[in-house]
């Protein structure tokens, strides 16, 4: 495990090995209401995939409720516990896991619905009750104070933290911080020794300020694969190219510039409203021996799995439709989180 100058402290990247993986089940009373049905099949994919690489461990409402729904996954890698929740965005409140002196802790920063945009009452309380009823077994708790969301944060594990400066600086997320002072704060927190920051960036229909995942994302230590847009008459060429010049400029802990994938860009996709919605490639999700990738019915998802495989040539690569999530403004990676090794015992 590395060591970064005088702290002890290591914030494990995505594909460092997982004990489990975490899915916040949709259920009627929270944003899913009216979709419920549709949007149900691909939750239960998310967790019939994961469980055939590892174990996963459901958050829902109603035990009896959902487990006959999962009838397709390995039983014996299956957590199900019941807990409150607003809504099914695990990605951004569930706890954000590092290791301290080799021991593992579970960070639990607050969530506050995307800087106070939707009610996270309940939510912001989950990773808190996991702990309370013993699913993060003898692993330490600590709440840094701090309001962030896991999709807001891509590490490398050697030290780097990548993010944008619109989520991160939001003035409904830590308004007391100034850039800098949150920087040295989540350098505390998480063991990092450099903030790489992305000015520019962001998908129509995205409530999260522009999530880093969402739009640019390790996949190894010298690997970022990020959303391009090729077509200067849509309304995201200006700023996705401007992004893509930035991430340009981005070396390595040791000089080296980064080998940069660009994701094919979606087709758009509209909700029965018009608006148009948050479809990315960049929203996966590492797991042990897998990687699942969101696909939406388009004619750009194949494009998008084989990029993918040449990114993760030791690990296969699933797609999961996922048409239904973005519909509430989220994909795969985002109803989701992992925890390394040693956190949660199946």
């Amino acid at each position: 495990m590395p060591t970064f100058g005088l702290m002890k402290r290591y914030f494990p990247p995505e594909w460092a090995p997982q004990s489990a993986v975490q899915f916040t089940f949709p259920h009627a009373d929270s944003d899913w209401a009216d979709c419920l049905e549709d949007v149900t099949p691909c939750f239960v994919e998310c967790v019939v995939q994961a469980s055939q690489f590892q174990p996963v461990l459901v958050v829902c409402d109603s035990i009896e409720r959902v487990k006959p729904l999962l009838t397709d996954a390995r039983p014996d890698r299956l957590l199900l516990v019941e807990c409150p929740s607003n809504d099914t965005w695990a990605r951004d409140h569930g706890g954000v896991s590092i290791f301290d002196d080799g021991l593992p802790v579970v960070l639990d920063f607050m969530f506050n619905g995307w800087g106070l945009k939707f009610p996270a009452f309940r939510d912001n309380l989950i990773t808190g009750r996991l702990h309370q009823q013993g699913v993060f077994g003898k692993t330490r708790l600590e709440r840094p104070g701090l309001v962030l969301e896991g999709g807001g944060i891509e590490t490398d594990g050697l030290g780097t933290l990548l993010v944008t400066a619109e989520c991160l600086t939001s003035p409904n997320r830590n308004p007391h911080l100034s850039r800098s002072a949150l920087e040295g704060r989540l350098q505390y927190a998480l063991g990092i020794e450099r903030v790489l920051w992305i000015e520019n960036g962001y998908l129509a229909g995205d409530d999260t300020d522009s999530h880093i995942d969402t739009l640019a994302r390790f996949c190894d230590e010298q690997t970022i694969a990020y959303v391009r847009c090729t077509d200067p008459a849509d309304e995201h060429y200006e700023a996705l190219s401007r992004m893509e010049a930035e991430l340009k400029t981005l070396a390595t802990p040791d000089g080296n510039p980064y080998r940069l994938v660009p994701l094919p860009w979606p087709q758009a996709c509209y909700a029965p409203d018009g608006h148009r919605l948050p479809a990315t490639y960049a929203n996966f999700l590492i797991i042990n021996g897998a990687v699942l990738a969101p696909v939406y019915g388009l004619p750009q998802d194949e494009e998008a799995l084989r990029i993918l495989a040449g990114c993760f040539p030791n690990r296969e690569v699933v797609g999961i439709n996922c048409r239904a999530l973005i519909e509430q403004h989220g994909s795969l990676h985002c109803i989701s989180m992992q925890y390394p090794e040693g956190v949660v015992n199946i």
